[in-house]
C-alpha cells in the first residue's frame, strides 16, 4: 500500500505547491480511505488497489492544484487537519 500512497503523493505534489510532503500524504490516506469506504457502503464490489490509484490519479490531475482550498472548506477535513496541526 505504501507504494500507491508514495506514487500519488508524489503526483499530487507535481500539481500542488501548496502542500507539505505531509499535508500532501494525509490527503492521499484520507481520499484513498474515502473512496474504498464510499464503495463498499454502496455495496460494490472491491475492484482493487489499482483501480482506487486509477481514480485518485484523475481526481488528482483534475483537482490537485485546487484540491487544499476545496476539501479543508469540508468540516470533516478540516477537523482532521487541525487535529493533524498542519496549520491554524
Amino acid at each position: 500500500m505504501n507504494d500507491y500512497h508514495e506514487r500519488l503523493t508524489n503526483r499530487l505534489l507535481e500539481h500542488n505547491d501548496q502542500l507539505s510532503y505531509a499535508e500532501a500524504r494525509t490527503w492521499i490516506e484520507l481520499l484513498w480511505e474515502d473512496f474504498e469506504s464510499t464503495h463498499a457502503k454502496a455495496g460494490r464490489t472491491y475492484k482493487g488497489k489499482e483501480t482506487t490509484e486509477k481514480v485518485l490519479v484523475q481526481w488528482i490531475d483534475h483537482h490537485g492544484s485546487k484540491l487544499h482550498e476545496v476539501l479543508r472548506e469540508n468540516k470533516k477535513y478540516k477537523e482532521w487537519f487541525e487535529k493533524k496541526e498542519f496549520y491554524h
